[in-house]
């Protein structure tokens, strides 16, 4: 009987947990505007049924290991994460003259910018695991102003996060197309955001009636999320692990506010 017994609980055992669960991940090719265009998703293969999705936008460097590192992480939190390709597949760099070139054939058309990605927000819902209604967008620096930009054109997300990005508040025609919460996680010692900028963004967010937040972290520069900013050598460029760890633990609780 104990033998029967012990038998049957293996069998429910095996039948309700995982053999083989873990992160799986996949370069997606896709296009826009006859621009050839490689994303990067994860997922957890291990959850059954849909989850949220999270698009993430790289730094003015291009979708480089960084940015799949953190698609990697949120697909280890059990969402559905991919990586947008802003400027072309293969375009990668460590060179801030490069990167500034890419980055301003973005930045100075809006309509091009928005576009470009919500082209890769169409890629993530399109994703059979990820559920439509509860979508978010994070991005790190170019990419915090771009999840910015994404929400002000009128992007069906229910938050995004900018980590170290240049604040933009919408204009007050942007406003009423806005659906997503904000979360801007910002340097408090970023030296490329004036105070002056900092506090007409503050101003003119606080007049729009959106639902936002900053949170500033002192000490902070410019890239403090990311390992390797340091190696770049730009003074205003510096990697800050207090910071790092304190901004993704606002992220999850935003999150988990939300979804």
């Amino acid at each position: 009987m104990i033998t029967r017994y012990m038998g049957i609980l293996l069998l429910v055992v095996m039948t309700t947990t995982p053999l083989h669960a873990e992160v799986v991940s996949e370069t997606i090719t896709y296009e826009h505007n006859g621009q050839v265009l490689e994303g990067f998703l994860a997922y957890n293969d291990s959850i059954p049924g849909k989850r949220p999705g999270v698009l993430v936008v790289h730094e003015w460097w291009g979708l480089n290991d960084y940015v799949r590192m953190r698609v990697r992480q949120l697909a280890g939190l059990g969402y559905v994460a991919f990586a947008v390709d802003m400027y072309g597949k293969g375009k990668v760099t460590t060179h801030p003259k490069q990167a500034a070139e890419w980055m301003n054939s973005i930045n100075q058309n809006v309509s091009l910018w928005q576009e470009r990605a919500t082209a890769g927000l169409k890629i993530l819902l399109g994703h059979a695991r990820v559920d439509g209604a509860r979508i978010a967008a994070i991005g790190y620096c170019f990419g915090g102003a771009t999840v910015q930009q994404l929400a002000y054109g009128g992007a069906n997300l229910r938050c995004v996060v900018s980590f170290h990005g240049q604040p933009i508040a919408p204009s007050q025609a942007q406003i009423p197309r806005v659906k997503a919460k904000i979360l801007m996680c910002h340097g408090a010692a970023d030296p490329f955001v004036k105070t002056d900028a900092l506090n007409q963004y503050t101003a003119s967010m606080n007049v729009s009636g959106l639902d936002w937040q900053m949170i500033s972290y002192g000490g902070a520069k410019h890239s403090f999320t990311n390992p390797g900013a340091d190696k770049i050598g730009i003074p205003a460029l510096s990697y800050n692990q207090t910071a790092d760890q304190r901004s993704w633990l606002h992220m999850r609780m935003f999150f988990d506010e939300i979804f």
